[in-house]
């Protein structure tokens, strides 16, 4: 398949910015020193639109894609994003009510922007936009749990959820903390970082929510409940060839808080390059 590289020959300064951060080598400066595929480049392409980004004048399109239609990178207020960092949390009391279509608009086009393992762009997001999809959803999964675990032993994915038997079997939705929206990211199961893609996916799509006053929650328990009922995948609408990865609840927070945590600081060590 063509990837259409159209160089602008009247913008373009021949810098060679766009061969030296080509990942693939798919680039070189022909005879008038404008760059082009080089032989075989075409196919080693990923498509990862590195050469349109880079060039400081606009010079290069490719893949049908336009210079002009791109967004200029704006210098970034790094405080103001490690404060996001910082300030995320687990959201487990929501609003009862849908997220704007706006806001909605917005998260998705985000998830686009994603980074994935080889540029691999074929990540699936299933997403219920109303709650009352979501609350069809809770309401078959509660149901089937309070009823599997008065028999079901406490093995592989039942183990989540011993300590909230008897709110499952109450119908307490211990499961999507009664939140409006759900997200499940899903890989194709021969995609060559498929059971970190949709994590890195979710990291991303969590703290542009929190950005736009979102709150979020990962969901394990969602995600073992694929695992003892498969039919949610048909109902997730997520193809045969994919595996739901991750679940994430999301919606209006009922809460707001007010200050960041103090957390227990990580291990870190350095490598020992005398071993070399």
């Amino acid at each position: 398949m063509s990837k259409n590289l159209v160089i602008n020959k009247e913008k373009c300064i021949s810098c060679g910015l766009c061969i030296k951060d080509c990942i693939s080598n798919a680039l070189e400066f022909d005879k008038t020193n404008t760059p082009q595929f080089s032989l075989g480049g075409e196919n080693r392409c990923i498509e990862c639109q590195h050469c349109l980004s880079i060039c400081p004048t606009g010079a290069l399109s490719i893949l049908d894609k336009k210079p002009e239609d791109s967004k200029p990178i704006m210098e970034q207020n790094s405080e103001a994003v490690l404060n996001t960092i910082m300030s995320r949390r687990s959201t487990r009391l929501f609003k009862n009510e849908n997220i704007s279509p706006e806001i909605m608009n917005k998260l998705k086009t985000a998830l686009n922007y994603v980074p994935t393992g080889c540029n691999d762009h074929n990540l699936l997001f299933s997403i219920t936009e109303t709650k009352e999809e979501t609350d069809k959803i809770r309401e078959y999964v509660i149901k089937k749990l309070s009823l599997a675990l008065r028999f079901l032993p406490f093995a592989g994915p039942a183990k989540k959820f011993k300590h909230y038997k008897k709110l499952l079997i109450n119908k307490v939705d211990v499961i999507y903390r009664n939140a409006p929206h759900i997200i499940v990211a899903a890989s194709p199961v021969n995609a060559p970082c498929k059971n970190i893609d949709p994590n890195i996916a979710l990291s991303y799509f969590e703290l542009y929510a929190n950005s736009l006053g979102i709150g979020t929650c990962w969901c394990g328990f969602g995600q073992a409940c694929f695992m003892l009922f498969p039919k949610l995948k048909r109902i997730f609408n997520i193809p045969k060839n994919y595996e739901p990865v991750y679940v994430m609840l999301f919606g209006l927070p009922a809460i707001k808080y007010k200050r960041t945590t103090q957390p227990l600081p990580y291990k870190y060590v350095k490598p020992d390059t005398s071993l070399i």
